[in-house]
């Protein structure tokens, strides 16, 4: 018999780990008030292009990361080709199909598209751009070197804390700018990235924290 592993007391649960405290407005804040914006974006067929065309973008992209004074993220996921609800559709049509020849057709298909998906085990792959704005660089634009840290050090004691409405449309504000230069900076690529809101965050972190379900 397996010997089961005993969990000491008191372990924090799954909540401590996730340094997300809100989501507001599509602008996720995190447990320091650090505010952040994600974009999803769409792809570029990169191999298709020319060699000039392709030197092209390269270099556009590098002057967008250069115009940029402030850092971004960029993640990329991939996830399993899920085909099941369309199969699912093709099932129901198969149930009603009433021409023997079509219903035999309908379901050697079904065979092929689950057997192709698991020989070639396709993958999704969704890009994403995570804008931040953190308080701290805000107070640093308005005070001296000991102004600095004097709010760095109110920062660390307030983290946690829940905004003023006022302050969070400010903070927010700025965030939006940048994340605005962000997306048309990509456009200028081609690239179409579209900020998310609130539902579309929620769903998202939740993928993340739960792979596989």
């Amino acid at each position: 018999m397996a010997q089961q592993t005993k969990i000491p007391k008191n372990t924090p649960g799954a909540q401590v780990f996730v340094k997300v405290k809100e989501i507001k407005n599509g602008t996720v804040i995190l447990r320091d008030n650090t505010l952040k914006s994600i974009c999803i974006c769409s792809s570029m067929n990169f191999d298709l292009l020319s060699t000039i065309e392709q030197e092209a973008i390269i270099n556009r992209f590098q002057e967008f990361l250069n115009s940029l004074d402030f850092s971004i993220q960029i993640i990329v996921t991939s996830r399993h080709f899920e085909i099941d609800t369309y199969l699912n559709q093709i099932r129901d049509l198969e149930k009603k199909q009433t021409n023997e020849l079509l219903r035999v057709q309908t379901s050697e298909y079904i065979n092929f598209v689950e057997s192709f998906v698991e020989f070639a085990n396709i993958m999704t792959k969704s890009f994403y751009v995570i804008t931040t704005f953190k308080i701290a660089e805000s107070k640093e634009e308005e005070f001296d070197f000991l102004g600095k840290l004097k709010n760095l050090k109110a920062s660390k004691k307030k983290a946690g804390e829940t905004f003023k409405e006022e302050n969070f449309s400010q903070y927010k504000a700025q965030l939006e700018q940048r994340t605005n230069l962000v997306v048309q900076g990509l456009q200028g690529l081609g690239i179409k990235a579209v900020p998310l809101n609130d539902e579309q965050l929620t769903q998202l972190f939740y993928e993340f924290y739960n792979v596989g379900k």
